[in-house]
């Protein structure tokens, strides 16, 4: 299947059939979904697998009763780590210099500029907001790769914040936030594309509303 038939075929699911996500296939859509491009490279975000029923019971309650967590055998909870630019980065400055992708003089520069990008981001509230857009990225190519993997998908609204990171353990971390949830696994039900509103409608060129 091609991203582009991926991206056309997949479907909001509600409801799955109890079988598991393989152990391979859920390796691979971990593996893809750290391949998402992250601000400076940050890879401020991380992922919690719950495939447990304890884990789905908990996630059941932070999303108010909703079927999918209730159904699907695997839930991805992406998780925003707005605070981890101020961490050591030097295995990420390492392994782009190992796979000859940055200079030795480009990290000395990307370090510092990312350093400063971050300060100003600090300053202006930003720093959720680009970790979450980050966390988003990853969860939209894990999408796309569940369904080449014959997997259904449902990105979850309607969570409560603080319920879900006690379920996933982090209820104490301010610094933490959860971007989205993402059901996972065979689906019980068919979805027909309720289509989309016409190109010219959404789409602009140079300027907002200029056709």
């Amino acid at each position: 299947m091609s991203v582009a038939e991926a991206i056309r075929t997949r479907r909001t699911v509600r409801h799955y059939r109890p079988e598991p996500v393989s152990v391979a296939d859920l390796d691979t859509l971990l593996d893809l979904a750290i391949e998402a491009p992250t601000s400076w490279n940050l890879q401020d975000r991380s992922i919690v697998a719950i495939t447990s029923e304890a884990g789905r019971a908990g996630v059941t309650w932070a999303t108010g009763g909703q079927p999918q967590p209730q159904e699907a055998p695997l839930i991805l909870v992406f998780v925003a780590e707005p605070e981890s630019w101020r961490d050591d980065h030097s295995d990420v400055y390492d392994q782009a210099r190992d796979n000859d992708a940055w200079s030795e003089e480009f990290v000395t520069m990307f370090a510092a500029a990312s350093q400063e990008f971050q300060e100003d981001l600090a300053r202006r509230g930003l720093l959720r907001e680009y970790a979450v857009k980050d966390a988003m990225i990853a969860a939209t190519y894990v999408m796309l790769a569940a369904t080449e993997l014959g997997l259904a998908t449902s990105p979850m609204n309607g969570w409560d914040e603080e319920k879900v990171k006690k379920t996933i353990g982090i209820g104490d971390r301010a610094d933490l936030a959860i971007a989205l949830l993402v059901a996972v696994g065979y689906p019980a039900e068919r979805r027909e594309h309720p289509g989309r509103r016409a190109r010219e409608r959404n789409v602009f060129h140079e300027v907002y509303g200029l056709r």
